[in-house]
Order: structure tokens, then C-alpha cells, then sequence
């Protein structure tokens, strides 16, 4: 029997709330070797954004942000109702390209905040990393990370200033 090849798992914690440009290249390189590439950021914002106005880097590489008329990224700042929905709306997206195969590597940037922000649970975050596609890579970042989602990664790397 051969064992069916599992996509990897790559966490990235670090201080600093931005998307590092290795992982933005690793999202160009696999997209440009004709994979898709999925990278949503669930709090940055940005004017005309959301499902109904993806941003396309390369062929393959579909980047989406929130749709929000405010930033979200801040700490200390209260989500109303339709914020909320706006970043839901991106997690059921990815949830559903993750079980489904869309993308061959999927990057979800500052999914710690979901959780922190009590969006969504710590087990449902971890739920939807188990249960993905054999076929699909996720990079999760955050400037922290839930420890169970630290532990089922394959690789997890801690950033210094």
C-alpha cells in the first residue's frame, strides 16, 4: 500500500502584523509553476474589495481582502455586525476551497485574529486544517497562534524583529 501524499501545514508567527514577502514569492512561485494559489487577508482592507472584486496578481494567484469602508487590522477595535460578516464571508470562501481542492496552496494571513476576535473557534480553525483536501498547502500567519494549530503544523516558523 502507498500512503496518499498530505499537503503541508506552514505557520508563521511574528511580531510584526504584515505579509512577509517570502510568503507573497513562495504564492508567485507556486502560482507561476500553473497551481492556484488562494491568499486572503481577513483584516486588511481595501477600497472596492471582497468575493465580488478579487484581485488577480498572476494567472493563478487570486488575493482577497476584506470589504470594509474602515481598517479592522487594528487592535482594540470593536467589529460591527457587517465588518463581522464581511471577514465570515471570506472564511466560509476559503473553508470551501480548502475542502473542495480550488487551490493547490491556500495563505490565510492573520487567521489568529479570527479566533482572538471569537469569529470563529480555535477547534473550527484547526477542524478546517485537518480536514482539507490531500492536495492543498496552507500558510497560516499570525502575530500568535492558537497552540493547536501550532502543534498539527508541519512547519512552524517564529519571526524576530
Amino acid at each position: 500500500m502507498v500512503a496518499q501524499l498530505q499537503g503541508n501545514v506552514q505557520v508563521f508567527i511574528a511580531p510584526h502584523r504584515n505579509l512577509y514577502t517570502d510568503i507573497i514569492a513562495q504564492g508567485l512561485r507556486v502560482a507561476g509553476q500553473g497551481t492556484q494559489v488562494l491568499l486572503v487577508q481577513f483584516f486588511q482592507t481595501g477600497i472596492s474589495q471582497g468575493l465580488g472584486n478579487p484581485r488577480q496578481l498572476v494567472e493563478n494567484l487570486q488575493w482577497l481582502r476584506c470589504e470594509a469602508e474602515r481598517d479592522i487590522s487594528k487592535d482594540g477595535i470593536d467589529l460591527t455586525d457587517t465588518e463581522k460578516s464581511a471577514v465570515l464571508e471570506l472564511w466560509h470562501y476559503a473553508k470551501k476551497i480548502i475542502e473542495s481542492a480550488g487551490a493547490g496552496l491556500v495563505i490565510l494571513d492573520e487567521a489568529n485574529l479570527l479566533v482572538l476576535r471569537s469569529l470563529i473557534t480555535e477547534e473550527e480553525l484547526l477542524e478546517v486544517l485537518k480536514m482539507r483536501s490531500p492536495k492543498v498547502n496552507i500558510i497560516v500567519t499570525g502575530s500568535s497562534m492558537p497552540t493547536s494549530v501550532a502543534d498539527y503544523a508541519d512547519q512552524v516558523t517564529h519571526r524576530r524583529n
